[in-house]
């Protein structure tokens, strides 16, 4: 038996201070109103796409430490290995990369359709990529190179119209003393920053004062406009700490920062979130996302990483990002020559193929209306516009339901043919659009613009799950949008939900108001029972424990409870509380059936 407690009480206080305007921009300046954020985010939410870049002294060793090649990212070969202070630096000798073209790198990202670049200022290993004159473990200063690459890309930025900004790693630091030092693969919440080398030793106050607050400073001050600082991993930071880097903001005061600073502080919580190699399947409400991904598995150079994701692969990342209203910054990991992998060149030289033609549907366009889609594709919005994006037409072609507002204009972005779109009613009554397959179509994203009178208005409640005559409602797993970084529909059902981050969703309209009988059909193994789930629908919020049904092949059916259910459109989401073990369970369905 399943007996189920969730509160939406985190939930709803994240919703409401991502709905908060940023912040002060520096600690004694006045909150932002919402129109001076939204003038200083514009470009921002335009730009849709952009590079990351994660170049620096660990392109040397290129994963491998002593013949032992690293099963992590490259930039992390120091900490992996703990390699001592003096050995990681000797490396330093070994960077010359006279084959870097600053140009021909931002000329890359710019014919790719990106439009703007975040760079590797300083990562974990604390080698400054720039003439820093606070410490001489930096580029100009270690290297046989005697150049600052900060500089000539900046200058190649604002030669060909693009956006530059620097990541730092304000709190990590394996190489000056004091500096903090996750664990291993994590991040540490703890005060023990696990040095292991003496010469790491220091107070991290000191570290703050005199190397990173004063590098931060030097590339907000050297380097001209800088339109993103992207700081990462907070480790050992606090309220405090983190304010000695806010004064230096006004150097730039139409900076985007992003939320890594510090943890839990919501009064400096950065203007963007980051998930990291992984697309929130419903975006982030009320919040500016920037999804950062590899083009391989890696973020810095290894020789031997040969995992590429195909150009399909990406180009419908960023697709599926624009959908949900967010940005894309696509890595590339330069090698210690400063050339930009072959790979990585090929397949950007493919999207920006893509973009030529496209673009229109991806720039300034903001988050599909729909959660879940009658067809393999995605949708974006600009204007009085929607952008179909589809990547694989079904025989008879698509249909888009609960559109009220009349159809102007359906086009091929890819050269402007006219699109055959008939209009009709479905079984409810909704308004349907049904397109037909064009006669040229792109192997992997063809894009519709269809043009409305008007900004068009949506009826979502056409597109959600519908009772049956007798008022009940079988929310399916294939039905159901994954909020998911693990959870995934197998088959006819969610299964790997090891994550309790992960939510599962369903819109639904019921015949009535009122009460509901929750039922869930699901399976669960010994080792996984004892997960505690939740379930809410609107304010209304049952909860309970995950019993063991014999395996995860073998379904029961259990009754939850009751919630209380509103007119119109409602969505019901589970998403577990506690997983013991292996994963909360696999689900196949949720049933509603009215109590009355």
């Amino acid at each position: 038996m399943i007996r189920v407690r969730l509160t939406l009480m985190m939930l709803i206080l994240a919703m409401t201070m991502a709905a908060q305007f940023s912040p002060c921009r520096a600690a004694t300046d006045a909150p932002e109103t919402k129109e001076q954020r939204d003038a200083r985010m514009k470009w921002w939410r335009e730009a849709r796409f952009g590079m990351f870049i994660h170049w620096g002294v660990y392109s040397v060793p290129a994963g491998t430490y002593h013949g032992q090649q690293s099963q992590h990212i490259g930039e992390w070969l120091m900490r992996d290995f703990n390699i001592p202070c003096a050995e990681y630096q000797s490396y330093a000798k070994e960077f010359n990369p006279t084959k870097f073209d600053a140009d021909a790198w931002v000329k890359l990202a710019k014919n790719a359709g990106m439009k703007y670049i975040v760079i590797t200022s300083k990562h974990h290993d604390g080698f400054a990529m720039f003439h820093s004159m606070v410490s001489p473990w930096n580029i100009f200063d270690a290297t046989p190179f005697k150049r600052d690459p900060l500089k000539e890309l900046a200058e190649a930025c604002k030669n060909n119209d693009m956006k530059l900004g620097f990541y730092y790693s304000q709190a990590q630091d394996w190489n000056h003393p004091g500096g903090a030092a996750a664990d291993k693969h994590k991040e540490a919440d703890v005060d023990d920053r696990h040095h292991w080398d003496k010469a790491q030793s220091g107070s991290f106050d000191e570290y703050l004062d005199k190397v990173a607050v004063p590098q931060v400073k030097e590339i907000l001050s050297n380097y001209g406009p800088i339109a993103v600082l992207w700081w990462d991993t907070p480790v050992d930071m606090n309220k405090e700490r983190a304010e000695k880097f806010l004064p230096i903001l006004k150097l730039q005061p139409d900076i985007i920062t992003n939320n890594r600073l510090v943890r839990n502080v919501p009064e400096i919580e950065g203007d963007t979130e980051t998930p990291e190699q992984y697309i929130p399947a419903t975006g982030m409400p009320g919040r500016d996302f920037e999804v950062c991904m590899t083009m391989n598995t890696t973020w810095g150079y290894k020789s031997f990483d040969n995992n590429w994701k195909s150009t399909e692969t990406i180009l419908k990342n960023l697709i599926d990002i624009a959908s949900k209203g967010g940005n894309y910054l696509l890595n590339v990991g330069p090698t210690s020559e400063g050339v930009i992998p072959e790979p990585s060149q090929e397949r950007l030289k493919q999207i920006g193929d893509w973009m030529k033609v496209n673009g229109d549907s991806i720039y300034g366009t903001s988050a599909s209306p729909f959660r879940k889609y009658s067809f393999d594709g995605r949708v974006t919005m600009k204007d009085n516009k929607m952008f179909l994006h589809v990547f694989k037409f079904p025989d008879g072609g698509i249909k888009i339901a609960g559109v009220k507002t009349p159809l102007k204009s359906a086009k091929l972005l890819d050269g402007g043919a006219d699109v055959k779109v008939d209009t009709g009613k479905d079984e409810n009554g909704n308004p349907v659009l049904a397109i037909a397959t064009p006669p040229k179509t792109d192997p992997i994203a063809t894009v519709i613009a269809l043009e409305f009178d008007s900004a068009p208005q949506i009826d979502l409640g056409a597109v959600a799950v519908h009772p049956s005559p007798d008022g009940t409602i079988v929310l399916k797993a294939t039905d159901a949008v994954i909020n998911a970084r693990k959870a995934k529909l197998t088959d006819d059902h969610i299964s790997g939900w090891t994550d309790n981050r992960d939510a599962v969703l369903w819109d639904f309209v019921p015949k009535s108001a009122g009460k509901y009988r929750v039922e869930l059909t699901y399976a669960c193994p010994d080792a996984s029972q004892g997960s505690t789930i939740a379930v809410n629908v609107g304010d209304s919020k049952i909860d309970g424990k995950v019993s063991s049904t014999g395996g995860n092949d073998t379904w029961k059916s259990a009754e939850l409870g009751t919630v209380n259910v509103g007119d119109g459109l409602q969505t019901l989401m589970i998403r577990p509380t506690k997983i013991e073990k292996d994963s909360v369970m696999s689900l196949k369905s949720v049933k509603l059936t009215p109590a009355g």
